[in-house]
């Protein structure tokens, strides 16, 4: 599988901790992350699956495999735009996301683009 250079497919994460949904006494804490893929390139583009690897601040690591994202393989024109919400439950207040995409061409070529690394984080629990 080819990786697609990154200017063609862009990837912005954005992660926000839910404190209604969580209960930090009993070592849940609930993440949201939307996330932005923006064709760049100069094909159509469909999103076949993903691969997320979740790890927490105890080095707990879980790893996520899946066809498509929010039950959707998005297809993606020249210049398009495509966002989600999901979610992830952790034991920690803090840890790390990340991963690729698998992606294909409307000619059948298969290439990667990778997740960048994003922090999911209890506000202040950090400095």
């Amino acid at each position: 599988m080819n990786e697609q250079p990154p200017s063609q497919v862009e990837v912005i994460p954005r992660p926000r901790y839910l404190p209604e949904q969580s209960s930090p006494d009993l070592g849940r804490y609930v993440f949201a992350y939307t996330i932005r893929i923006i064709n760049h390139g100069p094909c159509p583009v469909r999103l076949v699956s993903r691969h997320w690897v979740i790890t927490d601040a105890d080095g707990r690591v879980q790893e996520v495999r899946g066809l498509g994202v929010v039950g959707e393989q998005p297809r993606l024109e020249p210049g398009e735009v495509f966002e989600y919400t999901s979610g992830t439950i952790m034991e920690t207040p803090v840890g790390t996301m990340e991963g690729s995409y698998q992606m294909i061409t409307d000619e059948g070529e298969a290439f990667e683009v990778p997740i960048p690394a994003f922090t999911l984080s209890v506000p202040l629990a950090l400095h």
